[in-house]
């Protein structure tokens, strides 16, 4: 994590507050800027990466991969209808 002090604070307050920010966010931090101005603190951070899973709904489950599923509930997936929103200009109104 990389920390800027700007004005008159210590090392140890500036990672109070990174600490303060993980602990409100549950994130971790990758830059911390402390801007101190007399008895105001203007924090301005940014947070790490966090990686993202893709999850979708297929046959009534939520998943994120199909490995783990047995022959039947693959092959259920398989048959399924996969519908298209790409051919929508063709429909007609009624």
């Amino acid at each position: 994590m990389n920390i800027q002090i700007t004005g008159n604070a210590s090392p140890a307050e500036a990672q109070a507050y990174a600490d303060y920010l993980e602990n409100k966010y549950n994130r971790k931090l990758e830059a911390l800027d402390v801007n101190i101005d007399g008895d105001y603190a203007d924090l301005h951070y940014t947070f790490s990466n966090v990686p993202f899973e893709r999850i979708r709904r297929i046959t009534g489950y939520l998943v994120g991969t199909m490995d783990m599923w047995n022959d039947a509930k693959t092959a259920e997936e398989k048959d399924r209808v996969k519908h298209s929103l790409s051919d929508s200009s063709s429909m007609e109104r009624i």
